[in-house]
Formats: C-alpha cells, sequence, structure tokens
C-alpha cells in the first residue's frame, strides 16, 4: 500500500491543502466538529483514525492534497497545533476572522 506524508524537508505549513484544512475548519462548523473529534482523541486512537482514513481516501483516489493534509495528523506535534487553531477560531466571532468585515 502506498503511503503520502510530507518529505522530510517540508513543513506541514507547505503541504498543499493543509491550510487550507484548518481555514476550511474556522468557517465550517461541520468540518471543524469533525477535526475536533479526532484531534481530541488520545495520541494512539487519533493515529489510528488518521491512518485509517488516509487508507480509505487512498483507496479512493480522493484528491493528493486532501489526502497529504490528513496524513499531516498522525503526527502528534502536528495535531496538537491544529487542535489548538480550530479550538480558538470556533470561538472567534466571524467578522474577527475576515479581517474585521462583516
Amino acid at each position: 500500500m502506498r503511503t503520502i506524508q510530507p518529505r522530510n524537508a517540508e513543513s506541514v505549513a507547505e503541504v498543499p491543502g493543509f491550510i487550507d484544512l484548518l481555514r476550511a475548519a474556522c468557517d465550517n462548523p461541520s468540518i471543524n466538529h469533525t477535526l475536533e473529534k479526532l484531534l481530541s482523541q488520545p495520541n494512539e486512537r487519533r493515529r489510528a483514525m488518521v491512518h485509517n482514513w488516509v487508507s480509505d481516501l487512498l483507496l479512493r483516489d480522493a484528491p493528493r492534497d486532501f489526502t497529504r493534509a490528513i496524513a499531516c495528523l498522525i503526527d502528534d506535534g502536528v495535531a496538537e497545533k491544529a487542535y489548538e487553531v480550530i479550538y480558538h477560531c470556533q470561538r472567534k466571532p466571524f467578522f474577527l476572522r475576515t479581517g474585521g468585515h462583516a
């Protein structure tokens, strides 16, 4: 089975789709809820869930950028930071997330 992971020299910010995934989680309550449920799991459980999700995405020929973005969440540090981001953006009023424009 093939795997999709960031190259060693590549930060998650350089993974196409990763920042878009976090933005989508900030803008869409359903995506936010799904990622929050995933990221709030204990590390071992989260890693297993991400592995299964990525395997399913690969089998279904999902868009490569999306699959790579999800695969980043297998890393404990990345998952922790992503959880912080979506936790905080969920609690900001919408106009503050859009640069102050309602």
